[in-house]
């Protein structure tokens, strides 16, 4: 029995040993595999950094060159890239002012070594190799990654693109109907190259009109339908080469970054250049005209399509920041400006006909026409001092209206983002329900026009009247509806104010204090 019993025990104990080990192993096996997701894990997150970093081209830590002009770089440690020809210079340099063998002492801490020679600490660098992806160019893509050119099927008619400006944009119908043309043809030809071997040139456009007159918020729209990338700038910041201000070049560097540095994708954006009007020429000056004719000239080439060399992630080229080559071929350049003055030029010259007799044509004939500006031509340009072969760069020309007393009332409430609409959606956030009257409508337009800045004014003055509303209104819980009458506008009364139960007229008009009487 004694023996039986101790077998048994043994027996036991050998089957706790061996649970014990499965369980050892069990929680071996668990700890391995979590270190193993873990490293998976951090394997995937580092594949995914990678990828992302080698979207972009190696650049030269010395000369700032791109790794697809200096070929194959030598690698160093903190991802800093250095290409041939600056490492065997460097070398050379070194090799020749090796004085009393400074290069075999390499215990520099005892006084010898290169004098007043300080050494660049790699590791201060963050491993970015010392420039960042904003100064990068993304790689060319190969023949079978790189994406397929535009297909002219998918490129959206004229009156399908003037549809989606209507959404947006209210009035300036032929001004819409000359872009969506200009822009259709334009894609057209960059989908197809030649056309049986004719080549179709570009077709740029000008676009003239009052300030508020939507120039640019039409760009805008047209950039967002068509999904491409889109650069505005202002040339009241240009200058020629040379002088303090952006270089010419740097219109196209900011398509670039527009681009994300794909210099295959923004060979195929829009430019709009703003305040096209301040770089025409001086009048009566004697000193050299650098940000007027002289931009004008440097802008030749760029309009027309050519190689250009552009700084990336700067906006002048110097030492630092690497260049790269853009072709502005196929580029559609917008310009736009108020041209002021540019009436009185139109309204010159129809009225040089001007005679004595019944039949002869008065003098103020022209002086309350309103879309003066639809009658410009090329000699106006010319004589408000843009030069021909710039003009002759820009065939289309697209004028705008100015806007009326019932434009801007279409404007507030129409399109998709009207400014009445956003304002009625923050305020649907603190569940109150915004209306405006009939009334005030007329009387925010009336005030807009007075201001005489175009569409610009109508958020100035609402924001003025809605500043003590959104002040008020989240005090109480019980307020449901807010209606703006032309009595607030006009500073001679107040909102009505709709209680969820009840409805009270405000007789108080609200005061500077911002007392609404809610």
């Amino acid at each position: 029995m004694d023996d039986c019993s101790r077998q048994e025990g043994n027996q036991v104990n050998r089957m706790g040993d061996i649970d014990n080990k499965d369980y050892e192993e069990e929680l071996q096996d668990e700890i391995l595999s979590g270190i193993e997701e873990e490293t998976s894990a951090e394997a995937e997150k580092k594949k995914q950094t990678d990828k992302k970093e080698n979207e972009y081209e190696d650049v030269c830590f010395i000369c700032r060159r791109p790794e697809s002009k200096t070929g194959k770089m030598f690698k160093l440690p903190s991802n800093i890239s250095v290409c041939n020809d600056c490492m065997h210079k460097t070398m050379d340099t070194v090799s020749r002012f090796d004085y009393q063998g400074m290069l075999q002492n390499t215990d520099w801490t005892k006084g010898k070594g290169f004098p007043n020679i300080s050494f660049v600490n790699l590791a201060d660098l963050k491993g970015e190799g010392g420039i960042p992806n904003k100064q990068k160019l993304k790689k060319k893509k190969t023949k079978q990654q790189a994406e397929p050119a535009l297909d002219i099927k998918k490129i959206p008619a004229p009156h399908k693109i003037k549809a989606q400006l209507d959404e947006y944009v209210v009035g300036q119908e032929r001004a819409k109907k000359i872009i969506s043309v200009a822009v259709y043809n334009h894609y057209k030809r960059v989908a197809t190259g030649t056309m049986d071997e004719i080549e179709i040139e570009k077709s740029n456009i000008l676009m003239i009109g009052p300030t508020g007159s939507g120039k640019t918020y039409l760009v805008k729209t047209l950039a967002r339908l068509l999904d491409v990338p889109l650069a505005i700038a202002d040339a009241t910041s240009l200058t020629e080469a040379g002088y303090i201000g952006d270089d010419i070049e740097s219109v196209v560097s900011k398509l670039l970054a527009a681009a994300e540095n794909d210099v295959e994708k923004a060979e195929r954006g829009i430019i709009f250049i703003d305040e096209i009007d301040k770089i025409a020429k001086k009048k009566n000056t004697t000193s050299r005209d650098v940000s007027g004719e002289s931009v004008q000239q440097g802008m030749l080439k760029l309009l027309e399509g050519a190689e250009i060399e552009v700084p990336v992630g700067a906006n002048s080229k110097n030492a630092m920041v690497p260049l790269t080559t853009v072709n502005t071929r196929n580029i559609l350049f917008i310009c736009g400006g108020a041209f002021p003055d540019l009436e009185e030029i139109i309204k010159q010259r129809l009225n040089k006909g001007t005679s004595i007799g019944y039949t002869a044509e008065l003098k103020d004939k022209y002086d309350k026409e309103k879309n003066i500006l639809s009658k410009v031509s090329v000699e106006d340009m010319k004589k408000f001092g843009m030069i021909p072969e710039f003009i002759g760069r820009l065939p289309i020309i697209c004028t705008l209206e100015g806007l009326t007393q019932e434009m801007l009332i279409k404007i507030l409430r129409e399109p998709k983002n009207a400014i009445l609409k956003q304002y009625q959606k923050l305020l649907e956030l603190d569940e109150v329900k915004l209306e405006f009257d009939e009334g005030a409508l007329e009387a925010i337009a009336k005030k807009a026009l007075e201001k005489d800045t175009g569409a610009r004014a109508l958020r100035a003055i609402i924001e003025e009247f809605m500043l003590d509303i959104m002040y008020e209104i989240p005090k109480d819980d019980n307020i449901g509806r807010v209606t703006i009458t032309k009595e607030y506008i006009e500073n001679t009364g107040g909102p009505v104010i709709e209680i969820r139960s009840n409805t009270v007229e405000l007789s108080k008009s609200l005061n500077a204090s911002g007392d609404t009487g809610i």
